[in-house]
């Protein structure tokens, strides 16, 4: 088992519904103590609201016993993908950055975004895309992509890492082994690739690298198939990937965040029950949960797993570790500005006329 400081609720991130924690949200906050979070557009309805939410649940895991901060995290990669509309600086598809090929236009853009995202208590952003947008056929990835090549990519995604860090904000790239390639969409059904190991490194990988280099601390596997290198496990359940050739080749020692555990990708073809198990072992640090009832359906499924001995221990202590390191050194808004400033930074005129003025 677990040490009795540790806890199996520090390897999921959990999403909830609600505008604010209703009361079974703040029981499993009390008995259950997650530390992580992610919040969806049906959690949002203004950035004053936002704010009341992301500081409440920092207070609510201090209550708990937590004496490091909660992580809060989102999906605001821009274009299509953006869970807070109304107040925030809405920035276009990646697609129509990397059209401009500038990382100094890259960065400065992103900067806005965290910015805005800082100031409404959100500590981790799902962004950059390091896809390549290989296959124009593509369902999911398309113009969430910065091109369609390995350089416009590479350069474009190392600029959003340090834009975002430079704001405070952890980016958490995304989606290894490489997603560009697909021809279904993994929120559906699990799409197979045949991209082989050798493009995969000189092509798909070098994003993904550069980015790493750039400071990035978390990534985001893909639930996609790849029966040539791995005839049993997507990239999420994947030792292969993710120990030989993500923590092997490439000498990755950030954080693995999978990407939903709740994507048909894994619900069709995995049981709720032994999918987290698997994502573990494989190789992931955090298993990401939309809902929060499927959420404690896997901490549970962790548990049992640990009693019944399938489960090393001290591999989950190694994950939570390496979360509580990042947690250690996050900056909350709400104890370096004042609400005004706060309220000020998202949406803020200066904001929306650089945008304009780079798009128009």
């Amino acid at each position: 088992m677990l040490d009795q400081d540790y806890s199996v609720s520090e390897l999921v991130i959990m999403g909830f519904q609600g505008k604010t924690l209703r009361p079974e949200t703040l029981n499993t906050i009390s008995t259950g103590r997650p530390p992580l979070f992610i919040l969806f557009s049906h959690n949002y309805e203004s950035k004053e609201q936002l704010i009341a939410l992301t500081d409440e649940l920092q207070v609510r895991v201090r209550e708990a016993g937590h004496t490091l901060p909660a992580i809060i995290s989102a999906d605001q990669e821009g274009g299509r993908v953006q869970r807070f509309r109304k107040d925030f600086t809405l920035l276009p598809s990646a697609q129509k950055v990397g059209e401009k090929a500038s990382p100094n236009l890259t960065f400065d853009l992103t900067r806005i975004q965290a910015k805005e995202l800082f100031s409404a208590g959100i500590q981790l952003n799902y962004a950059p895309v390091c896809d390549i947008n290989t296959n124009p056929a593509n369902p999911v990835i398309g113009d969430r992509a910065y091109g369609t090549t390995s350089d416009i990519v590479t350069r474009m995604a190392s600029a959003v890492v340090r834009g975002h860090l430079t704001e405070g904000v952890e980016p958490c790239i995304k989606h290894f082994p490489g997603h560009g390639d697909t021809h279904l969409d993994s929120h559906e059904s699990l799409p197979t690739v045949h991209t082989p190991l050798e493009t995969l490194r000189y092509r798909e990988w070098t994003p993904f690298h550069r980015a790493m280099k750039s400071g990035a601390n978390f990534l985001m596997s893909a639930h996609i198939l790849l029966p040539h290198l791995d005839g049993k496990n997507p990239g999420t359940l994947s030792p292969t990937f993710l120990r030989e050739h993500l923590r092997g080749t490439l000498m990755y020692q950030g954080i693995v965040v999978s990407d939903d555990m709740e994507m048909g990708a894994i619900t069709s073809n995995y049981g709720t029950e032994e999918a987290p198990v698997l994502a573990l072992q494989a190789g992931c640090d955090l298993l990401c949960y939309r809902s929060e009832e499927a959420a404690l359906v896997a901490m549970e499924s962790i548990r049992k797993a640990l009693v019944e001995s399938r489960l090393d221990p001290s591999l989950l202590k190694g994950s939570i570790d390496r979360v509580r390191k990042i947690r250690s050194g996050i900056r909350l808004a709400r104890e370096r500005m004042s609400l005004v400033e706060r309220l000020q930074n998202i949406g803020s005129n200066e904001h929306q006329a650089f945008v304009q003025s780079q798009f128009s």
